[in-house]
């Protein structure tokens, strides 16, 4: 099998200090988490970020902040995963402005989904724009998969040309569709040939999603914008804390764990 790619999800835009202190959200602690993260085997951050009162954000100067923060700061700097999804209820205009930021990647979610008691809307005029935004300053797009028709989406913007091929896919599990064998299955025999994927398993989903992922040639998303513990009523220190639990269930079922250029090199970046 390929080498794993880990994924740090660091921030997210729903957790707060109240739920863990170990929460990054100053450009300083987040380029900081970043670097512990990569450390221990992350070689893409997925990221969010916050504004000087610690709220959610997509400004685009904010992220350019804290993207070269991460590369000061990390001797080999990560591929950087900027959010296009911001937090529910955040404008079009708005979840464009972290793609000028200058990432590598940034997440393409491709539907609409219940999230919590709210709604996550993506409608098509928005997923279509988001790609073609992408599409138009060379940044990758990892097409985010809630339910099995997300994955048909994905399909038809590749189809349309607006994601270009191989494509990257990533499988949320445990929001609306259940963190299961079956479903995974499920959505991984429906990948298109050449096409790479990643598994983010959200809550106590995320280590058995993860080994799934990792007997199957996946790649694994860990991190505290997921989950926010380490076992069972113990809280991370930091996502890379995480990510070292992942390195470690990699070296369980014999996968290696990618470098920062092997992670470019599979999801054709480099």
């Amino acid at each position: 099998m390929v080498p794993v790619i880990i994924t740090a999800a660091l921030v997210g835009a729903e957790l707060t200090k109240q739920q863990t202190p170990h929460l990054p959200v100053t450009p300083d602690e987040i380029a900081q988490a970043a670097r512990l993260s990569v450390d221990a085997g992350a070689s893409i951050v997925h990221l969010h970020v916050r504004d000087d009162h610690g709220r959610p954000t997509n400004d685009a100067e904010r992220f350019r902040e804290v993207i070269e923060g991460i590369r000061r700061a990390c001797p080999i700097p990560p591929i950087i995963q900027v959010s296009t999804g911001g937090a529910v209820g955040d404008s079009a205009e708005s979840r464009l402005q972290p793609l000028a930021a200058g990432p590598e990647m940034a997440s393409l979610d491709v539907g609409s989904v219940n999230f919590g008691d709210e709604v996550f809307c993506n409608p098509r005029p928005l997923v279509r724009r988001l790609a073609e935004e992408q599409k138009r300053l060379g940044i990758k797009p990892e097409i985010e998969v809630f339910d099995l028709s997300h994955l048909e989406t994905g399909l038809r913007l590749m189809e349309e040309g607006l994601v270009l091929r191989p494509a990257h896919f990533q499988f949320v599990m445990g929001v609306a569709l259940a963190a299961t064998e079956e479903n995974l299955q499920l959505l991984v025999s429906r990948l298109p040939e050449g096409a790479t994927w990643t598994v983010a398993g959200i809550g106590r989903h995320q280590f058995p999603m993860a080994e799934l992922a990792l007997q199957w040639g996946g790649h694994v998303r860990v991190g505290l914008e997921d989950n926010i513990y380490l076992a069972k009523g113990v809280l991370a220190q930091g996502s890379h804390e995480l990510v070292q639990k992942a390195v470690a269930l990699a070296e369980r079922f014999g996968r290696l764990v990618a470098s920062v250029t092997e992670a470019r090199k599979i999801l054709c970046l480099a």
